[in-house]
């Protein structure tokens, strides 16, 4: 049976600091369940596949959008801007899930969930997959809708910070 190994304490400490080093471009993913919505910003998000086109959000199981991504067929990936840390901020805990969407210009998708109208890039997925790993559950989307405004510096977090 295969298991995997505990790593040794230290390891959880200088594995944080290692990938607190990592600078990644700040996303709000979004979704809805068709009684609620809720939005939470992140960085854990990536390109799985072209073929077909797909992306991965990886989300804490003790999450509010956690939650609503278990019974929700879609989730959008929005993609911020430099000058976006705001919204970020308020979906990142500053503002309570009530007040979120009242920063920024959200509009909502034909598939129930909301989209920030000025975000550089909208990545509408049909969920096709969660697999739990840890803490965490990973999503799996197919890409059903790609919006793009315009190419713009992203949005990027570094260190606890965005830079």
């Amino acid at each position: 049976m295969d298991t995997l190994a505990v790593p040794e304490p230290h390891i959880g400490t200088s594995f944080r600091a290692a990938m607190r080093r990592v600078a990644s471009t700040v996303t709000i993913v979004t979704a809805s369940d068709g009684g609620r919505r809720h939005g939470m910003t992140m960085t854990a998000v990536s390109s799985l596949s072209m073929d077909p086109p797909s992306m991965v959000i990886c989300v804490n199981q003790s999450t509010f959008l956690h939650e609503i991504l278990v019974s929700a067929r879609h989730f959008c990936v929005n993609v911020l801007t430099h000058d976006q840390a705001e919204i970020s901020t308020a979906f990142s805990g500053a503002s309570s899930p009530e007040e979120r969407f009242s920063v920024g210009a959200w509009l909502t998708h034909a598939a129930g969930m909301h989209y920030l109208s000025s975000a550089q890039a909208n990545i509408v997925c049909r969920k096709t997959a969660a697999i739990p790993f840890g803490t965490h559950t990973i999503f799996i989307g197919s890409a059903a809708d790609v919006m793009l405004g315009d190419d713009a510096r992203p949005l990027l977090y570094r260190n606890a910070a965005y830079c």
